[in-house]
């Protein structure tokens, strides 16, 4: 999956390339597909614009919920849950950076990601060799293949940066390197997986959960700084992720309504919206399977592999890469098909 998301990510660079004019991913789909190309991707792009930061409410619900589980309180009739009483004061925490039209002061977080997950690592390591845990999990390497497509749809979602790239191509200031940012960027995120895969799984072997902070002993100082340290990041990531849909509705209101408590009103709405989708549906690890599979598979392997063939008209000239490029879109389409069907399947056993 790192192979062949890096190479769809060089089929963008090369149709950046073919036209300077393409500096955003749906325009590089308008330059392929005209009108139809601009309207499609970027349906795709803001459903997983949105589908992403809702995923991030649910996980710090469900940290939180491991590390206080005793919260939770009646209301009514009702009875609010722990895990759906941390959503929503997530939601409550990201709302201020909702109302910010200027973000950089929260870009910073993106630089600090690399710390953070090394942090996760080191703490994970930690719990497993010093705390007492140990690595000791028990399990097979191949012991339920019906997993497969959901296991690869969540590998596409971990890999579905391809919205970014012709932003971050146009703005680079040597673009030459760009394809040496890419195999770097790849290459370490790659270890980084592989290494809290191989330790999550010899820990915890066929126990391990979707969030594998979830699997962490809650009262171990490590523990806690695992889960901490993984949740500040999505907190502050929420917004810079789902601008580009508020500012995108913005853009479309009449200008008398373009005015700043319209704006506010909308992007509170649109948070509101996103805590709900994560109350009903609260199944971090299907859900996220979904996305990878339904959007991120289609914005990071098909789409760039159609625009290419389309810009480059190499669908006329049969050549070694052609074939490749079909095998690629065959691979992504199987995965999309199968791995959407896994996912719902997963959503609705939760659900009951």
């Amino acid at each position: 999956m790192a192979a062949v998301t890096c190479y769809t990510g060089l089929l963008l660079q090369r149709c950046i390339e073919s036209d300077q004019l393409s500096k955003t991913y749906p325009e590089v789909g308008f330059s392929a597909f005209d009108r139809k190309g601009l309207v499609i991707i970027s349906v795709f792009m803001y459903l997983e614009l949105y589908l992403v930061p809702t995923g991030f409410l649910i996980m710090e619900g469900d940290n939180l919920h491991k590390l206080f589980p005793d919260v939770g309180f009646q209301l009514g009739t009702h009875e609010i849950g722990g895990r759906q009483f941390f959503i929503v004061m997530a939601g409550l925490v990201v709302l201020p950076s909702m109302w910010l039209k200027d973000l950089s002061k929260l870009s910073f977080v993106s630089a600090c990601g690399v710390v953070s997950s090394l942090v996760v690592m080191g703490s994970i390591f930690w719990v497993g060799e010093f705390d007492g845990v140990g690595f000791r999990g028990k399990g097979t390497v191949l012991f339920d293949l019906s997993g497969v497509p959901k296991a690869l749809s969540l590998y596409a979602f971990c890999y579905g940066a391809h919205p970014v790239f012709p932003t971050l191509y146009s703005s680079m200031k040597d673009k030459s390197k760009f394809s040496k940012v890419l195999f770097i960027s790849f290459g370490l995120s790659t270890l980084s997986y592989i290494s809290v895969a191989g330790m999550g799984y010899s820990m915890f072997g066929r126990d391990t959960l979707s969030q594998v902070t979830l699997n962490l002993p809650g009262g171990k100082i490590s523990s806690k700084i695992a889960i901490y340290t993984a949740m500040a990041g999505p907190i502050a990531k929420y917004a810079l992720i789902i601008t580009p849909i508020a500012e995108a509705i913005e853009g479309s209101l009449p200008s008398p309504y373009n005015n700043r408590p319209t704006c506010i009103l909308l992007r509170t709405l649109l948070l509101i919206s996103t805590v709900i989708v994560a109350l009903l549906f609260p199944f971090f690890g299907p859900l996220m399977a979904l996305v990878g599979a339904a959007l991120n598979v289609t914005v990071s392997i098909l789409f760039p592999c159609a625009c290419y063939l389309k810009i480059s008209k190499a669908y006329q000239r049969w050549r070694l890469e052609t074939v490749v490029i079909f095998g690629i879109i065959v691979f992504g389409f199987s995965i999309g098909v199968l791995g959407t069907y896994s996912s719902l399947k997963g959503i609705v056993k939760h659900a009951n």
